[in-house]
């Protein structure tokens, strides 16, 4: 397993990748945002080990970017490291999508067993889903984000993807707009605007055609498999 290390501190950054590599991992380093990037796109690594504070910029910048990628880089085990120990710092973290958040000064053992535990957190649920989701002419494949309309591949940002999901693993069924919002959008911590979930309803609609999702009106939406 490959992992990332963007910290710009050369001792601690050495120190991370020799006791990472005696555990069997495979490890490679940026001590910038910038080669951080360049590495992550070269490398495609399965974990990144973050510093906050980078020397040309913020480290929740680069989180956030991962996280809004197509496919299974969205899926990048994040665990991020700052010498910032305010609970609001922690907060926008792990509200920037790493997946576990160390405050230096720290031991790289306990990193090494937190690093573990959410390595196999990630791979027991990419395990137990499934790789295929259908319905009608539409399918899924839940393990690189990719959408099918009768065969042909539809083009489909995050969100996009996880609300059609959602819709398809929930078919026939009315659900609230509130239910809708509160599993898409409110479980990432993030505010949403009221008419959000009315304008990717639209665009998924120009990319499947009206039929599948159902208005209910003053109520939610509704997947109709039967088309």
């Amino acid at each position: 397993m490959k992992i990332l290390i963007i910290e710009d501190d050369s001792g601690l950054n050495r120190g991370i990748s020799f006791a990472l590599e005696q555990e069997g991992y495979e490890t490679i380093s940026a001590r910038t945002l910038r080669e951080g990037y360049r590495l992550f796109g070269q490398e495609t690594p399965e974990a990144v080990i973050l510093d906050l504070n980078l020397p040309d910029g913020d480290g929740m910048e680069f989180c956030r970017r991962i996280r809004r990628n197509r496919g299974a880089e969205a899926e990048t085990v994040i665990l991020m490291l700052t010498a910032r120990d305010l609970e609001t710092d922690e907060i926008m973290g792990l509200t920037s999508g790493a997946d576990d958040y160390m405050t230096k000064p720290f031991s790289v053992s306990v990193l090494k067993l937190r690093l573990q535990n959410i390595l196999k957190r990630k791979t027991a649920g990419r395990d137990t889903e499934d790789q295929t989701l259908r319905s009608g002419d539409v399918a899924l494949d839940c393990r690189t984000f990719r959408a099918f309309l009768n065969g042909q591949e539809l083009e489909l940002g995050r969100t996009e993807f996880r609300l059609l999901r959602y819709l398809m693993e929930h078919k026939n069924q009315v659900l609230l707009k509130e239910q809708i919002l509160r599993c898409i959008w409110d479980a990432d911590g993030n505010y949403v605007e009221e008419n959000t979930l009315s304008v990717n309803i639209s665009r998924l609609r120009k990319k499947l055609g009206r039929d599948h999702i159902r208005t209910i009106q003053g109520i939610g939406y509704l997947w109709k498999e039967d088309v």
